[in-house]
């Protein structure tokens, strides 16, 4: 049974493969021709759902997407769904910004939050969420991952997701959490009904 992820992220869809790995799903990148919806929900779910279901309109496929971002407490949960613009250049550009925006701050408490959707050949769709608590530090650390993950301290590993092996990050992140959360959703609803393509 063929799937196909609303991304043109290569690295998310070797995640997304290995996660669904045994249910008889193939996962499938998105087309190149595939239009880009405009993300205008107003939370990570909605985004989310718009994403899969323009995926699943395009190509007729169930669809996969996910939307994430970094929720600072002290900033009123901001970036949040803005993560990936909230300024104009780089990741570098963005934390600075960010740690900008945070000087006086002592609470440096946030979380990572990724939502997922599934949108089902019925026109069903299952949305998951999934976290991870840390804290934000005042200099980056390590040069692993992607965007905030330099400034995100985790406490209960006593380093940055910057730091962090690869497939230690995966265990723990957002991500890596709201897909599981996908998988059993998947199986619970494959168990019940089933669902085929078309």
């Amino acid at each position: 049974m063929q799937f196909v992820l609303a991304s043109h992220n290569q690295k998310k869809l070797a995640e997304l493969s290995v996660i669904l790995n045994g249910l008889g799903i193939e996962i499938l990148p998105l087309p190149e021709q595939a239009p880009e919806p405009e993300e205008n929900g107003t939370t990570f779910e909605e985004n989310a759902r718009i994403k899969a279901k323009s995926a699943a309109d395009f190509t007729g496929l169930p669809a996969i997407a996910d939307d994430s971002g970094l929720c600072v407490d002290a900033l009123d949960g901001a970036p949040g769904i803005y993560s990936a613009r909230y300024c104009a250049g780089t990741d570098q550009d963005r934390n600075a910004f960010l740690l900008q925006n945070m000087q006086g701050q002592e609470n440096r408490t946030c979380r990572f939050v990724c939502a997922a959707a599934c949108v089902l050949p019925d026109g069903e769709t299952i949305t998951v969420r999934g976290e991870c608590e840390g804290e934000l530090l005042c200099e980056s650390r390590g040069a692993g991952g992607f965007g905030y993950d330099p400034l995100f301290y985790v406490p209960s590993h006593g380093c940055t997701f910057g730091e962090l092996p690869g497939e230690v990050k995966n265990e723990i992140s957002h991500r890596g959490r709201a897909l599981r959360k996908l998988r059993e959703a998947l199986e619970l609803r494959m168990q019940d009904t089933g669902f085929e393509n078309g």
